[in-house]
């Protein structure tokens, strides 16, 4: 069973610097700084502090699906018949290796994965769960869904006043 970490004790300073970074990673120090109210060198070594920590994971840049041409959205809702360690590590693995998979999350209820990807065409699409999703392992049901308006999408995550107990 995988160790759960501790949760990252942070003060406002912390906090302040994670909220400009998710809202513009690209940020300068110097601007980061002046935000903050901090000198450069103490804002650099915060960064620093909360990259190595594991709170700050990577940065990204994030693109414009429909402008590449990945308009079409979906969730796959998989159901598989076997639900041994075996069979859910090689279900898991096959997913890292495609693509258009975009999320997989491993589910309790109905069905034990939900999966977020992008496709060009429903062409594409139907190829993919055809010749990718259905051969696979295990799986018994697949339930497709379509995006037809995404409503909210964002990476930000809400960020507490403070982590630290008074």
């Amino acid at each position: 069973m995988e160790e759960l970490k501790p949760i990252a004790r942070l003060d406002k300073i912390d906090l302040d610097v994670l909220k400009a970074v998710q809202e513009n990673c690209r940020i300068s120090n110097s601007e980061l700084a002046r935000r903050i109210n901090l000198s450069q060198p103490a804002t650099h070594t915060r960064l620093k502090r909360l990259e190595k920590m594991g709170v700050i994971r990577k940065h990204v840049s994030l693109l414009d699906r429909d402008q590449l041409g990945l308009d079409l959205v979906c969730f796959f809702y998989v159901r598989l018949n076997v639900h041994s360690e075996e069979a859910l590590v090689r279900f898991e693995k096959a997913i890292q290796e495609m693509e258009p998979i975009l999320e997989c999350h491993y589910l309790t209820g109905q069905f034990d994965y939900s999966l977020k990807a992008v496709f060009r065409s429903r062409k594409e699409l139907e190829q993919f769960e055809r010749r990718n999703l259905t051969p696979l392992p295990d799986v018994v049901q697949i339930m497709t869904s379509v995006v037809l308006t995404e409503v909210k999408s964002t990476t930000v995550l809400p960020l507490p006043k403070s982590t630290q107990k008074n």
